[in-house]
């Protein structure tokens, strides 16, 4: 029997970004608001010091800040034909778990999602015609301008570096001439740019293309965001993606918020607790409250008046699932929408080898970059290319690492001493560029549970079915030569792009942007949540993350996960709050 503790107004699932963004929120409006988190208690001066800050063995190996396989996985297969497997040990993407979640190991690469995508599907047939029949993209049901605030909101929060391109329609030399408008300036100035990103603007500009520095949450000064909690310079050290950072120069939950909340009376954080299931009452028409456990097997029942889901995707997406949160998604029929529209990113690269020039990849930091996006969501004609959808191009000086980087050109040894010799010449004589693409959904990519395969407590495990599809495979044919181009033009001795493999592969990193299956709609019959993120069968259970995006943009998704956050947060303060109930009516 579990225990049952008192009752709050609020309890969150998780606590990364969406849960110290929505704490933030609800206990400024009064209420008195808990957070549960499977993971430990993190802050920079603990846990990241510069002393161990940068320990590969520890961060990059061990996986010390991800969630750990043998407690919880996904199993994962290509297709329905195939039996999935359980995933051993992280490779394509990286689950975090503790407090601050991802937040505390990303990069920092903040980008809006460009207006158009918000109304995929509508903008595309109305300027394409039909879309494929088993492409299962659909319109977010809320809009750029609508959300435009919020984008601002948690890009001075987190103290973005950056050039806008377009204030208040008004183009500006310097910035991004596609992004849609801004209400103002972003609150620091681009990082300074290194030889690698130097070369690649004189390359892109001298094919008539537009780049512009990459937005950052890496201080490139000292900044106090409006919280009045102080930000350092970044000293590109290059240790960001899968760090803490212990120089407070990268934005994080732990240096945003979380200091400012932890002193609130009506906030409360207890770490170790893994939450079993969301309690719905006994009509099924709301959530009562969550189940959980912590670390000594004791059970707890946890009663809220208002239950939000904060976790990583596909968490929030299996926690729907196991506590009978809807229905299924099942491809064949396709019936039921939890699982629905799993979408990841198109990944593809090009190597650059000079001869002569140092590139000195080790001064890094973690959004370091100059950036093109000429070619990314509708910002090109698509006309007869059988693809929607775009991909930024960039270049990025995120660290030459050196237990994780061993840049060689094609055709070196895999190892002996031909293998070292090259990498001794070309390890400070190396860059790179990304392409960064977006994954449109289809009726076969979903997440459902596993038949087979359990957790430590007994739960069937998140099983994914995914592969590449068409579309994925003509934006990266179409798109990668001309960053191939890009990269011929940098003057280096020789130049090597990749190409997506025949079929996904769950091994190599690639990224963790993981989307879908809690996908927001403007019907019940379309998305799981509605567009204040709110879910349509229980009103008072909300759903935050990638999760709800319908398909995947060309960007990193941070930015647009924290505005969405926080135009829920304001819709469950200004009308939730004063009428509880449906907030759209189905």
């Amino acid at each position: 029997m579990a225990e049952r503790k008192p009752p709050v107004d609020v309890v969150l699932v998780g606590f990364g970004w969406t849960g110290a963004i929505m704490a933030q929120e609800l206990t400024e409006a009064g209420l008195e608001v808990l957070a549960l988190e499977r993971g430990g208690w993190r802050d920079t001066p603990t846990d990241f010091p510069p002393s161990h800050a940068p320990d590969e063995l520890r961060y990059y190996w061990r996986h010390q800040m991800f969630l750990e396989t043998a407690r919880e996985t996904q199993t994962f297969r290509n297709s329905t034909g195939q039996v999935a497997l359980p995933i051993r040990r992280w490779g394509s993407y990286l689950p975090g778990v503790g407090v601050g979640g991802a937040g505390v190991h990303w990069n920092g690469q903040t980008f809006r999602f460009l207006p158009s995508d918000f109304v995929a599907r509508s903008h595309n047939e109305e300027r394409y015609g039909p879309l494929p029949e088993d492409m299962t993209v659909q319109d977010y049901g809320v809009t750029y301008d609508e959300l435009e605030p919020h984008f601002d909101r948690f890009e001075k929060l987190c103290g973005i570096s950056g050039r806008a391109g377009n204030i208040n329609g008004t183009l500006r030399d310097g910035g991004n001439p596609f992004e849609g408008w801004r209400s103002d300036e972003y609150p620091n100035p681009p990082m300074e740019m290194t030889f690698s990103q130097h070369r690649f603007e004189a390359a892109a500009r001298g094919l008539g293309l537009n780049p512009f520095p990459g937005p950052s949450a890496n201080m490139s000064r000292a900044y106090v965001n409006p919280l009045g909690l102080p930000l350092a310079p970044c000293t590109y050290c290059g240790f960001c993606e899968k760090y803490g950072c212990g120089n407070y120069s990268k934005s994080s939950p732990q240096t945003t918020i979380i200091p400012v909340l932890m002193k609130k009376p009506n906030f409360t954080l207890r770490t170790h607790s893994e939450v079993l299931h969301v309690n719905k009452s006994a009509d099924g028409t709301r959530a009562t409250g969550v189940t959980y456990v912590d670390t000594q097997g004791n059970e707890y029942e946890q009663p809220a008046e208002i239950v939000i889901l904060c976790g990583y995707q596909l968490s929030n997406t299996r926690l729907m699932m196991l506590s009978g949160i809807g229905e299924i998604y099942n491809p064949g029929t396709g019936e039921g929408l939890v699982g629905k529209n799993y979408c990841y990113q198109v990944m593809t690269g090009v190597d650059v080898f000079f001869d002569e020039e140092y590139t000195n990849e080790f001064v890094g930091a973690g959004a370091l970059g100059m950036i093109v996006d000429d070619y990314n969501g509708d910002n090109f004609d698509h006309t007869g290319l059988g693809f929607i959808g775009g991909a930024y191009i960039g270049c990025w000086t995120t660290n030459a690492r050196p237990i994780e980087s061993h840049p060689v050109p094609e055709g070196t040894p895999g190892w002996g001493a031909e293998w070292k010799a090259a990498l001794q010449h070309n390890f400070l004589r190396h860059t790179s560029l990304s392409v960064h693409g977006a994954s449109m959904a289809y009726r076969g990519n979903y997440l459902d549970l596993d038949p087979t395969y359990k957790d430590i407590y007994g739960r069937p495990l998140m099983r994914m079915t995914y592969d590449f599809t068409q579309n994925d495979r003509r934006l990266s044919e179409y798109i990668t030569p001309i960053a191939e181009e890009i990269a011929r033009n940098m003057g280096g001795r020789d130049v090597h792009a990749s190409s997506l493999d025949d079929h996904y592969d769950i091994v190599p990193y690639q990224t963790t942007h993981n989307t879908g299956g809690t996908i927001m709609g403007e019907t019940p019959a379309d998305s799981v949540v509605n567009r204040y993120l709110q879910s349509w069968d229980l009103h008072n259970l909300f759903v935050m993350g990638a999760g709800v995006f319908p398909q995947n943009a060309g960007y990193n998704p941070t930015d647009t996960v924290a505005a969405l956050t926080y135009w829920s947060a304001q819709a469950i303060r200004d009308q939730y709050l004063r009428a509880p109930g449906p907030m759209v009516q189905a």
